[in-house]
């Protein structure tokens, strides 16, 4: 029987079988077949969900041998590729025609068909989540492939962006690139209480900017970038490995092992964390300075709220945390985002700030989650589709304006429910 498991290791699952389609034919094979033998049907990406969105005992489906760009126009920027191609290939495979995505997360194992189905986003104020970067797709149903457009099927087209998986399997997509550029981006530790104050400034200011805000302590880190015309100058194989691999990974790798084994030590770890931070600059092609090499493994739930809601809501959940005495290792993540219109994107129709909240792998993370969720709520926060989170399509529909034109274009392309599982089932409800 073959199983499969997500990147941190929590989801698991025994699909009937797992398929490799090499074409959309084939893929329609695979899907027409499963749907005849009464069995529903996932796409798994790269498993970088941390819920059981990809997860069925029917047939899971894998993209990993659809991985090519099929067509890129560097003066218009409309480059068409198969859904399975993920963002650490798409960057080169961009900067080679003189190319880039306007923007991206910061990590990049994600198939392109996997980030767009959860509203994957970067950070900046000016710019959305890279499912608006779609100017069209080939989605693969129980009948067959279907291509969405704006002129074609306007309605399907916002619903497949952010779809879920839930209405097909997306074989192809076109995006609307821009040209490749650089970025100068400085990373500097910060008093917490100076980053809250000038936040609205410092989002304002900047093409990006995060931060990450460590538990137990009063200080930021902050990753302020612009964009530049300047050439790439890429920092030296040993500063990044030490900072890269040795620091952030390896030693705070270890930090947390230990914060496993004696959840005691970990405000003391905290707090040498914060003061080994240290100011650094980087300057590189775009996708290079996008994404973090990640190797420590985690649990991750995000929110998207109102931008103007973010500062008093990291306060909350940092006094969550101390007030409840919480074995947490992990700092906050917080990025901003510019309003879409995609029917389930969670900046739809608002300006959006994220507070993403992280445990390391193998330790008790329910009571943290529920507490963050719990204040979310209260700022009408919707949770990231492929992060942890304890809602249903109950609690989620009033969240949506266009969860019922979401619900009807997923009656229309789905009807039978081939897409479905208990994830879909759980936040979405089932089909009609």
């Amino acid at each position: 029987m073959a199983t499969w498991c997500n990147w941190a290791g929590e989801q698991r699952c025994a699909p009937h079988s797992i398929e490799r389609p090499g074409s959309e034919d084939q893929l329609a094979q695979v899907i027409a077949d499963a749907a005849a033998s009464g069995l529903r049907v996932r796409a798994a990406g790269s498993g970088h969900s941390f819920t059981d969105i990809a997860c069925t005992d029917g047939v899971m489906v894998s993209l990993d041998k659809m991985n090519r760009v099929l067509d890129a126009d560097p003066e218009s920027g409309v480059v068409r590729l198969q859904a399975g191609a993920t963002l650490r290939e798409l960057g080169p495979q961009l900067g080679a025609q003189g190319l880039a995505l306007e923007n991206q997360g910061d990590v990049d194992p994600q198939t392109i068909s996997g980030a767009i189905s959860t509203a994957t986003h970067g950070t900046g104020a000016r710019f959305m989540n890279i499912s608006s970067q779609v100017r069209g797709l080939r989605l693969v149903t129980a009948d067959g492939p279907v291509a969405l457009d704006a002129a074609s099927d306007p309605d399907g087209l916002l619903a497949a962006r952010v779809g879920l998986g839930a209405l097909g399997v997306i074989s192809e997509v076109t995006l609307q690139c821009v040209p490749s550029f650089t970025i100068h981006r400085v990373d500097e530790p910060r008093p917490l209480d100076e980053v809250l104050r000038d936040l609205e400034r410092l989002v304002d200011e900047n093409d990006h900017f995060e931060f990450f805000a460590f538990p137990y302590t009063d200080r930021a880190l902050t990753l302020t970038s612009r964009r530049t015309d300047e050439p790439p100058e890429p920092g030296g194989k040993l500063g990044h490995w030490i900072e890269d691999r040795l620091l952030y990974n390896h030693v705070f790798g270890a930090m947390n092992r230990m914060g496993r084994l004696r959840p005691s030590t970990i405000p003391a770890f905290n707090r040498l964390v914060a003061r080994m931070m240290s100011r650094s600059e980087h300057r590189d092609l775009s996708y290079r300075v996008y994404a973090h090499e990640r190797n420590v493994r985690f649990t991750e739930m995000e929110y998207a709220i109102p931008a103007a809601a973010v500062a008093v809501a990291v306060e909350r959940v940092m006094d969550l945390v101390a007030r409840r005495d919480l074995a947490v290792g992990f700092p906050l993540e917080v990025r901003f985002a510019a309003p879409d219109d995609a029917f389930l994107s969670t900046a739809e129709g608002r300006e959006t700030g994220y507070i993403a909240v992280h445990v390391f792998r193998g330790m008790e993370f329910e009571s943290y989650f529920r507490g963050v969720e719990a204040i979310m709520n209260e700022y009408g926060g919707r949770p990231h589709w492929g992060k942890r989170h304890y809602q249903t399509a109950a609690t989620l529909q009033p969240l949506y304006r266009g969860w019922d034109r979401f619900q009807e274009a997923r009656r229309r392309l789905d009807p039978g429910g081939v897409f479905a599982n208990e994830y879909t089932d759980r936040v979405l409800g089932p089909v009609g």
